[in-house]
């Protein structure tokens, strides 16, 4: 397999064969993020995604999982897209699925029946992060999408068949924005109604833009305990009608969540009070890591 630069993928691909189709990300402009400001993005040569195919059904006996990657593969057309699928499909017969990054813009210049026709060809899953359910955040941190775009986006997903993976930040609001952050992100989730929520905890790394506004007082940092908190409200404003796999276990967080919702919601509620007394709960700081 041949890699350019830094590669990155969601934990739970973790045991998937990892294919890069494109270098780097299309937006690029997310002041918290640090993943892809080592690379100029562009679509990579499909003829060298077909090898890099190849050289992998000779080196692995069974590949039962395949992760598009970089920060946006679905920014390819269908019929780039339809090519590695199909080619996928005849190396390996045995894999189960094929997931993707996607940002909510590429989701919605899809029409639904290109969706269906990514999830007909083996896509089953994918992730888009949403950061916040708030407007302001959104703005704030440069996600070239709106509150309603990415719902838009995460229902169009749903209604395709593919299962859409929802990312989400505690903390990005800071100090000032903790309440809003919590409340929008809360009844964000409840209206797109996504198969999985994964909620990770800012950290942030040198040299990404939000650095500069912590330096300055611009942006505070939320404390272990303020996270719990706004964690908390959040919670208590999604309301979900459907199944949703809720996972706040990144090594990030500072209290480990892990439930489906509705129904694992006031179990998750009641772990969390018990963080905001018993400090002993919540992670050191020095076993936190992105």
């Amino acid at each position: 397999m041949r890699y350019e630069g830094n590669i990155f993928r969601p934990p739970s691909e973790a045991y998937s064969l990892i294919v890069q189709v494109t270098i780097g990300c299309s937006h690029n402009k997310c002041t918290f993020c640090s993943m892809y400001k080592d690379k100029t993005f562009r679509v990579r040569n499909p003829e060298e995604v077909l090898e890099d195919l190849d050289m992998a059904r000779q080196r692995y006996r069974r590949v039962e999982r395949i992760f598009l990657a970089d920060g946006d593969a679905l920014a390819l057309s269908n019929a780039k897209l339809l090519r590695i699928l199909n080619h996928i499909q005849k190396l390996f017969p045995e894999c189960e699925r094929v997931n993707v990054y996607g940002s909510p813009k590429d989701v919605l210049h899809k029409t639904p029946e290109e969706l269906r026709e990514l999830y007909e060809n083996g896509v089953k899953i994918i992730y888009i992060g949403a950061e916040s359910g708030s407007d302001q955040v959104l703005k704030d941190i440069c996600k070239g999408a709106t509150r309603a775009e990415i719902i838009e986006a995460v229902r169009k997903i749903e209604d395709s068949g593919i299962k859409a993976s929802v990312t989400f930040i505690s903390g990005m609001g800071g100090r000032d924005g903790w309440e809003d952050h919590a409340v929008q992100t809360g009844t964000m989730i409840s209206q797109m109604e996504p198969s999985y929520v994964g909620l990770l905890t800012l950290m942030v790394e040198p040299g990404v833009p939000l650095e500069k506004d912590i330096r300055s007082g611009k942006f505070q940092v939320l404390t272990a305990e303020e996270v719990v908190a706004e964690t908390l409200l959040m919670l208590k404003n999604i309301d979900v009608k459907r199944r949703c796999v809720f996972r706040s276990n990144h090594a990030s967080n500072y209290v480990s969540l892990r439930g489906d919702l509705p129904q694992d919601k006031e179990k998750m509620i009641g772990l969390l009070r018990r963080a905001m007394k018993d400090h002993n709960m919540l992670k050191d700081e020095r076993f936190r890591m992105l």
